[in-house]
Formats: C-alpha cells, structure tokens, sequence
C-alpha cells in the first residue's frame, strides 16, 4: 500500500461525542441558547473533526498550489499561460491578495509550485516550496490531462504537505490555488461528478467574453465524451481532467481527514479537488469548511451536490485561498467566543427562568 491508501484506510469517522461535549459547554455561555446561530454549529463541527471535545485551536495555515494546464492552448482563458509564473513570483514576493489576507489574520502561508510551464527553481524564491511533478500538464482536448502515476504523486504530495504542517502543530488548514486554465479543468470535474451540463457549472474564469465562455463550454463537453470511461474512479478522472494543483488539493482533503485537521475549502477549484476527494472517499465532504459560495460558473450547483452550507456569500471568484483565509478567519472567531466567553455560573448571571 502507498500513502494515498494507508491514508484512506485511517480516516475515522467524526467524533459525535466530542460534539456533543462542545454543545453542552456552548448552552452554558452567557447568551440565549443558540443565539450564535450558524457559529455554534461552526464550533461543534470543529470539535467532531479534530475529536476534541474542547476544540482547541493553536494555529491556520495555507497551502496554496500553482501549475500551468495544457488546456490553456485551447483559448479558454482570458489571459495567457505566462501569467501562472508572473504570479507564483509575485505570490514569492508578498504582493498578492492572499499575501495580505493571510498577514492579516496571522496565517502561515504556503505557495507550493506543483507544475508551472517556467522553472523559477533558479531564480531563489524563498517563499516558494516546489514539488513539481512536471511542466504543467497535457491538453485534455486530445490526451489524459496526467498519466495515473502522476495524479497520485500530486494527490500524494498534497497528503504530504499536510501531514508536515498538521506535525508543525496547525489545527486548520486552508486551500488554494492558482493555473491559468484551472477554472476549465475544475468545470470538467465538477460537470463529471454532479452529471450537470458544463454550460451550467463553467464560468468566466479570468474574464472571458460570452464568445469565449461559449469555447470554454464545448471543449469541456468535447473532453468529457472523450475520457467518458475515465470517469468512475477518483484518481483516474484526476488523471484523465485535473491539474498537478488541483490533484495536490484533494490529497490535502484526503490527509486532513485522516489526521483529523478540518480543512477550510477555498472556491470553485478548491471545491472541484474536493468533490473529487469525496469521489475517492465517500462522505469526506462533511469532515470540511466551505468558506464561501464563489460567483464563479456553477460554483451554487456543486455545493448543493456536496451538501455544503458556506460560511460567506461575497460574490468573489479570485481564488488563491482568499476565501478560504475569510473562512478562517470566522472559524477563529466562533473558536474564540467558545473558549473566552464567560458561562452563566462565572459571571454570576441568572440563566432563562
């Protein structure tokens, strides 16, 4: 068995007891009951994934993935394929939004290049951990996007890296990602695994025109008719219509069930990796967070397939975790009043008659 399977085989069911504990200490707060509303469950939930009854929290981290896709040359972006390694330099760099979102709720970061067309290895990005396992991957129009081994080396390196900073001691982790062409692949993924028609689920990416979203939607119908028997199986339809990022995500989704760290979903891509982890193990979709209902293509529709309730409703579609650093953020937030508010026997308060 390899890390991917012994990683399955260890993922436990969420702890109900644990749960249940942090609820019963939630009604002893100095509040109505329930009036934290969505909050109270956000802190339950916490509790029941980490298997701590006291949901104790030390730190977030990020892992943001970047990697160049092939299906780039079928002109379904707005922006050329250059803009993947102007942005892992300008991520290296501090200068972009997740640089200051994570600043500014205190979160490690992490840029992690998984397969950008241009090597910058040479160039000393110190900020950059690179784990590539190639030069972007292949135009899905007419190839597999990967080969097998290659979507579960990603998919491998994602449980990896969070198994090194779930030991660093992080108890919360976010998803992001960037890849000029990515929002395509995602789309391909999702239009597989929810059986809706890619006109539903694809979006504007980086900004396309109508003429363009219109290219964007046949050549994912086009992809998915041609890798049709790819389809059943997590891994294969990773290979078949993922990307080296979008691979590295699910495996962190895959990971963080195991070691028992709730994993904060970015938007639409980050939901695609995770809608493919649920494909590999199914039911994983309630072990995470979904920061927030992107206004990227269908994103609503995938949600509602997973069963998710995101945090926030922002109408952004950025990505690079900026939603998934919100989402943090209100987690933080919900964590905080659990442990730092006082309860009705502390603050000498009568409770409800």
């Amino acid at each position: 068995m390899g890390l991917l399977d012994d990683t399955i085989a260890s993922i436990e069911p969420l702890d109900q007891s644990a749960k249940r504990a942090a609820g019963r200490r939630l009604d002893t707060l100095t509040k109505p009951l329930g009036s934290l509303g969505y909050l109270e469950e956000v802190v339950r939930h916490y509790a029941a994934v980490r298997h701590d009854p006291q949901a104790r929290f030390v730190q977030a981290a990020l892992l943001v993935f970047v990697a160049d896709h092939g299906v780039a040359q079928e002109g379904v972006s707005a922006y050329p394929a250059e803009v993947t390694a102007q942005m892992l330099r300008n991520f290296a760099n501090g200068g972009a939004a997740i640089n200051v979102l994570a600043r500014h709720y205190g979160c490690q970061l992490k840029v992690v290049d998984m397969g950008v067309a241009a090597d910058t290895s040479a160039e000393g990005l110190a900020e950059v951990i690179y784990r590539r396992i190639g030069p972007g991957t292949r135009n899905f129009m007419t190839q597999p996007a990967m080969t097998i081994a290659q979507a579960r080396a990603a998919v491998e390196t994602g449980i990896a890296l969070l198994n090194e900073t779930a030991a660093a001691g992080c108890t919360l982790v976010g998803i992001g990602e960037m890849g000029i062409g990515n929002s395509t692949s995602a789309a391909a993924l999702l239009s597989a695994i929810t059986g809706a028609d890619p006109a539903l689920i694809a979006g504007r990416g980086t900004g396309l025109d109508d003429a363009g979203v219109a290219r964007k939607v046949e050549v994912i119908r086009a992809a998915l008719r041609r890798h049709q028997s790819s389809l059943g199986d997590g891994v294969e339809m990773l290979a078949a219509l993922g990307g080296f990022e979008i691979a590295a995500m699910t495996g962190v989704c895959l990971g963080a069930a195991a070691a028992r760290v709730p994993v904060v979903v970015d938007g639409f891509i980050a939901t695609a990796a995770a809608a493919v982890g649920d494909r590999i193990f199914p039911g994983l979709a309630t072990r995470m967070f979904f920061s927030h209902r992107s206004a990227e293509g269908g994103h609503h529709l995938a949600l509602e397939y997973l069963g998710a309730r995101p945090l926030l409703h922002l109408d952004m579609r950025l990505g690079e975790g900026t939603g998934a650093t919100l989402g943090i953020s209100i987690i933080q937030a919900a964590l905080a009043l659990f442990h730092q508010m006082a309860t009705f026997d502390s603050a000498g308060v009568a409770e409800k008659l």
